[in-house]
């Protein structure tokens, strides 16, 4: 069972994407290793697409990217390596944008929350709890036990808002 984490929010501050690749990338192979699990060159290749930036992006525009390299043409290959990684946690899918983005919190237990960019379409990941609140509560008072919650809210990022201004 992985642990679970109180994880900050990271997506639209400054920093180095190299490191998050790099790190996610190694969280990944200790993971498939510890696990038994084949991560391909494809897989791989996905994975590091998606942790290159905190942009959602669709299984086409990773498929595109993935026959650029060599690595695939058909709709199969792309959608195959996105389920193994949303399977095993190294990915989200952001349903508002019918896309992928690489979790920022890989290896920990969380209920993620979305902060999506409506111009850029650059994503912030954070965490909810969802062990207190009004939703808790209501699953609580119905008889429902939350096992999994993601939150996804649009809106303009901090770059976009001073862009626009």
């Amino acid at each position: 069972m992985r642990k679970r984490q109180n994880c900050s929010l990271l997506g639209f501050a400054q920093h180095d994407h190299k490191r998050c690749v790099s790190a996610g990338l190694k969280v990944a192979d200790v993971y498939c290793q510890k696990h038994k699990l084949r991560l391909t060159t494809v897989r791989r290749r996905t994975l590091s697409i998606l942790l290159e930036s905190h942009t959602a992006l669709g299984a086409y525009d990773v498929l595109a990217r993935l026959r650029e390299e060599g690595l695939g043409s058909e709709p199969p290959v792309a959608y195959r390596a996105l389920g193994f990684l949303l399977e095993n946690g190294f990915i989200h899918r952001i349903e508002r944008l019918n896309a992928y983005v690489a979790c920022s919190h890989p290896g920990a237990l969380h209920n993620p929350a979305f902060l999506i960019c409506s111009d850029c379409r650059a994503v912030a990941e954070s965490t909810v709890a969802t062990t207190t609140g009004t939703l808790n509560r209501q699953a609580r008072e119905s008889g429902f036990q939350i096992e999994h919650t993601t939150i996804e809210a649009e809106g303009q990022c901090p770059s976009c808002q001073q862009a626009n201004q």
